[in-house]
Order: structure tokens, then C-alpha cells, then sequence
């Protein structure tokens, strides 16, 4: 079911691609993909069999939350008399995107990490990533914050400090793509790969609203974490099973 559905959302993206900025994002698509990635979630965290991989699994249930919150921005949005919901929809999708990730995403890896190497670099990305957050959180309450809908996507545009807008990007994208490379977790190389074609890709087609429409892309592609954990889980079990038969061998 969770195989045909994913089959599903990646064709969906394809068109998005092939029709660049005529392609409409609306909240239908923000709540089918907050609702659809949000059970991905919750089957992922069934999937772990260790402590250390609960924070991982959890990604898709948050990227499922962050959607809906930004379903919630989309109908909100025309009218001026819910404006408190606009404004507690949009911190909400904005923390998640820029203060929340470049600090969950090297966390979860680290707590998965064995090795001391790896370790080492998840630990200094993980300082990176705070530091970002905090500077992010700074800006949140030191300047605006305005989204609004344009050529059927949402804009956030804010007067953060333009001189370091440049930095944080690099930043950003170190914090939130580098720790799946480093990793040596099977197969989050392959998320590593997926999550930054989708930010080229947003990046080219859909520059002005890299911050909605990346995050739309990367919530789909964080279901792949479900395919990393049942194959770790797989993979823990056989090598429980070898284990319990090396005494019957010796005998």
C-alpha cells in the first residue's frame, strides 16, 4: 500500500517538474501530503527496533505536521479576519523549516551513528545547525515575516538581513543534506541524493518560493526513511537469527 502510494506522489512530482511554475500548489496538496506522509510517519517509527533510530523515524511524521500547518496557511490566507491563524500557521511551518531541521536532521543521524569518525564531523554539523537555529530564531522575533499567495504558491518574504542570506543558504544546506552523507547508515546516501536534486530542482524552477515548495518536495521524499528502517530492522533480525545458530553449528 505505502509502495503504490509512494509510486504515486513521485509521478505527481514529475508533473510538477515538466509544467515548472503553471503547476498550482494549493492546501489540498498540503493536507493530502501532510495527512498521506504523516501515516508514512507513524509506520516508520513501527519499523524501528532500536532507541537510537526514534528521532530519525519520527522526520516524516514532522515534515507530515509542517504540511498540514502550511494547509492551514493556504485557506487562511485570503481572508483578513483570520489573521491569527495565518500568524500561528506561519511560525509554525517557518520554525520547522528553518529553525527546527538544520538541528533535527544531524541530531538524528549522530544518535544512529557508531562510528567515532563520523561522529566526530555529525557532532560539528550539529553545532553548525544550532547555531543557525538560534540565529534563525533571532530574526523570527526581531523582524516580519509576510506570506502571501503568488502564481499559486506561497511567498514568505521577510526583512531578515540581506547581508547574510547568502551564508545561511550554504549554511542551511550543509546542516540539513551533508550529516545523510556522512552517515554510514545503509541507504541514507540515497535520501542525502534525493533531498538535494530537490532542492536544485526547486531552486531552478521555483526560486521565489524555495522555502514552500522544497519543503512540499523533501516531506514526500522523507518517506524513504521507512525503506531505510525496515531494512535495518530486516537485516537486525537475520543477524539475530545467525547468532542463534552458531551454538546449534558448534554442537
Amino acid at each position: 500500500m505505502i509502495k503504490k502510494t509512494y509510486i504515486h506522489l513521485f509521478s505527481c512530482i514529475l508533473q510538477i517538474i515538466e509544467r515548472g511554475n503553471i503547476m498550482c500548489f494549493s492546501a489540498e496538496a498540503s493536507f493530502a501530503g501532510g495527512i498521506i506522509i504523516s501515516s508514512i510517519g507513524i509506520a516508520t517509527i513501527r519499523e524501528t527496533h532500536k532507541p537510537s533510530q526514534l528521532i530519525f523515524a519520527c522526520i516524516p511524521l514532522f515534515f507530515g505536521v509542517q504540511q498540514i500547518a502550511e494547509g492551514f496557511l493556504w485557506l487562511s490566507l485570503p481572508y483578513q479576519e483570520y489573521i491569527n491563524v495565518q500568524k500561528i500557521a506561519t511560525y509554525i511551518f517557518l520554525l520547522m523549516a528553518e529553525v527546527f531541521w538544520p538541528v533535527m536532521v544531524p541530531i538524528a543521524v549522530l544518535y544512529m551513528e557508531e562510528n567515532k569518525k563520523r561522529k566526530r564531523i555529525l557532532w560539528a554539523l550539529l553545532v553548525m545547525g544550532i547555531s543557525l537555529a538560534m540565529y534563525y530564531t533571532y530574526c523570527f522575533l526581531s523582524f516580519n515575516v509576510t506570506p502571501k499567495i503568488i502564481y499559486y504558491h506561497i511567498q514568505y518574504d521577510n526583512d531578515f538581513p540581506g547581508s547574510m542570506v547568502v551564508l545561511t543558504n550554504i549554511i542551511y544546506i550543509i546542516t540539513t543534506i551533508i550529516p545523510l552523507f556522512v552517515s554510514s547508515i545503509k541507504r541514507t546516501h540515497l535520501l542525502g541524493v534525493l533531498i538535494f536534486l530537490s532542492c536544485l530542482v526547486t531552486a531552478i524552477f521555483f526560486t521565489q518560493n524555495l522555502t514552500s515548495v522544497w519543503c512540499f518536495f523533501a516531506a514526500l521524499i522523507s518517506g524513504v526513511i521507512f525503506w531505510i528502517l525496515r531494512d535495518s530492522k530486516r537485516k537486525f533480525h537475520l543477524d539475530k537469527i545467525e547468532l542463534l545458530k552458531k551454538p546449534l553449528t558448534q554442537e
